[in-house]
């Protein structure tokens, strides 16, 4: 072992005891050597310089080319010490380059964000157009259906698509067949971004090997179909729900991704106001009621759902949860697939819940009448029921499952709680800037801030490489509660609508996810844009 790995192996020795920062020794090092600290975590590279050093290299040497000073390339190195890597980075390279000393786990971090492989996905698409267009060798060699298939062309494009998702926190996969060619599309923190377009040719292909992996008819072409699979990533698997559906130019495939590795939260760590938490651990902690998580699709209702049911599982409590698809596993928990096809519904699957005495039922959405009876009986017999319901606010969810036929007296005995959530893009923090509200956003802020509009900073994100330029990093919930108290349930059992709502909005006191929204904004979390966004959704 060289001189330069004994020092490296000591650093990460010291560094994995607690007794210094990964940043500390780095900084020493620069000093020692006379060189540059670059702090990557607000360091915003050249991504025309980046390339340079292709991603393989980058990994291998430690090393990133983070800019370009006076005709020489500033190279940052995780062990400046090793004068092997800077010399076959600088033959690599063709340039004289200077120096710099970056920490390791930055720069690991670095490369992840930095090397989109849109080019290794295109280069991949491009070799399995060719093979298809050639006719080279068996249609199952290029969709890699034989044992030890692994380097055929389809297989390592779609593990590479899935890779980039993965690396870039994208939440779902969309491969849809256009006229003149194939679009692949990640969707990051809610919003659609195009990854790739490649030639038309392999959409069929690549909609054949979803299906064989997620165990669908591969014959059948003209209906839509919904399976499930999981892939092996270096760090772990993913779960994919996988959804098809035939269009004018083929069948377009979505796939949600789970990412089992990453863990369940805590009910601590939805960052929801003080005031609402302690009052749903209140009502979770109930032996029986209703509790409903409602929102649209994507507002994080799972989420918020599977956080409490960590917080209740325990060896004295048996839990049931049925759900269409099972997103989230859970160790302790009794969870059923749904599968309509064999008759096997929420109501019946529900209905054979309920006699395996259970504690706590999660049913994974109210979809109709049947079903919210069930659940609603369930509550009013000594069990605790957790659910969804598709809902604008808390407010309308009492009305929509009268709507849906439940009888008065169900509702206002079975729900203890209406939780109503929708998700918000957070500011980037490596490129938040302050930033003066216009004329259309100070208007929207005085419906809850009235004169103090101007007493506040707001922010937003310029965009940079940690964030793809978008200026957001990640999502967070706001929230908004509805308690059926005493005065609400004497409302709802009232034929006069207008009863309901009145005392619903004195009850909640005007703490809507428009002011949760707006109290994102103050504390520099979130955008006004952002929270008119969301808003504009409640009041639709």
């Amino acid at each position: 072992m060289n001189k330069s790995a004994v020092a490296a192996s000591c650093g990460r020795i010291v560094v994995d005891s607690g007794y210094v920062t990964e940043d500390s020794i780095s900084k020493a090092l620069a000093r020692q050597l006379r060189a540059e600290f670059v702090d990557l975590k607000s360091f915003d590279p050249d991504s025309k310089l980046i390339k340079l050093l292709p991603e393989s290299h980058a990994r291998r040497f430690r090393a990133l080319v983070l800019s370009e000073t006076e005709g020489k390339l500033v190279v940052g190195f995780a062990d400046p010490t090793d004068f092997q890597v800077f010399d076959e980075v600088t033959r690599l390279l063709k340039r004289e380059i200077d120096l710099a000393v970056v920490s390791e786990s930055q720069l690991l971090g670095a490369i992840d964000r930095l090397y989109h492989r849109t080019e290794e996905i295109r280069g991949l698409a491009k070799e399995l157009t060719a093979d298809l267009s050639d006719g080279v060798g068996e249609l199952g060699d290029v969709l890699g259906l034989s044992e030890g298939q692994e380097d055929a062309p389809v297989v390592k494009l779609l593990q590479t698509v899935f890779d980039e998702a993965l690396r870039r926190r994208a939440s779902d996969i969309h491969i849809e067949p256009l006229e003149k060619s194939l679009r692949i599309r990640f969707r990051i923190d809610g919003v659609l971004h195009v990854q790739t377009e490649s030639d038309a040719k392999i959409a069929t292909a690549l909609a054949l090997r979803l299906k064989l992996m997620a165990g669908l008819d591969i014959s059948e072409k003209r209906l839509p179909q919904d399976g499930r699979f999981a892939v092996k990533m270096r760090n772990g698997s993913i779960d994919v729900r996988m959804s098809t559906m035939p269009t004018q130019y083929g069948e377009s495939v979505v796939m949600r991704l789970l990412n089992q590795s990453t863990g369940l939260l805590g009910l601590e760590k939805l960052h929801m106001p003080p005031a609402v938490l302690e009052r749903l651990r209140k009502a979770i902690s109930r032996p029986s009621g209703m509790v409903l998580v409602t929102g649209p699709t994507g507002s994080g209702k799972t989420t918020t759902l599977y956080a409490a049911l960590n917080e209740l599982n325990s060896t004295e409590k048996k839990i049931i949860t049925v759900e269409d698809p099972v997103e989230y596993r859970l160790p302790g928990l009794n969870q059923v697939q749904v599968h309509e096809k064999i008759d096997l519904s929420f109501s019946r699957v529900l209905r054979s819940a309920l006699r395996q005495d259970p504690d706590i039922v999660l049913v994974g959405e109210m979809r109709d009448q049947e079903t919210a009876e069930i659940g609603m009986r369930a509550a009013m017999t000594g069990h605790l029921v957790l659910s969804t319901l598709h809902t604008n606010d808390a407010l309308s969810t009492p009305i929509r499952l009268l709507d849906m036929g439940v009888a008065r007296y169900m509702v206002a005995l079975s729900v203890n709680l209406v939780l109503a959530q929708r998700l918000v893009r957070v500011i980037c923090p490596n490129c938040s800037t302050a930033h003066a509200a216009d004329p259309h956003e100070r208007e929207w802020l005085k419906q809850e801030l009235h004169d103090a509009v101007d007493t506040h900073v707001y922010h937003r994100g310029s965009g940079c490489a940690h964030c793809n330029s978008t200026g957001y990093q990640g999502r967070t919930a706001v929230y908004e509660m509805l308690e059926m108290t005493t005065d609400i349930v004497s409302a709802i059992n009232q034929t006069d609508p207008n009863a309901f709502v009145n005392a619903a909005r004195k009850q909640m006191n005007g703490n809507t996810l428009r002011r949760d929204a707006v109290q994102l904004v103050l504390s520099g979390r979130t955008t006004i844009e952002e929270a008119m966004r969301v808003s504009a959704q409640i009041d639709e």
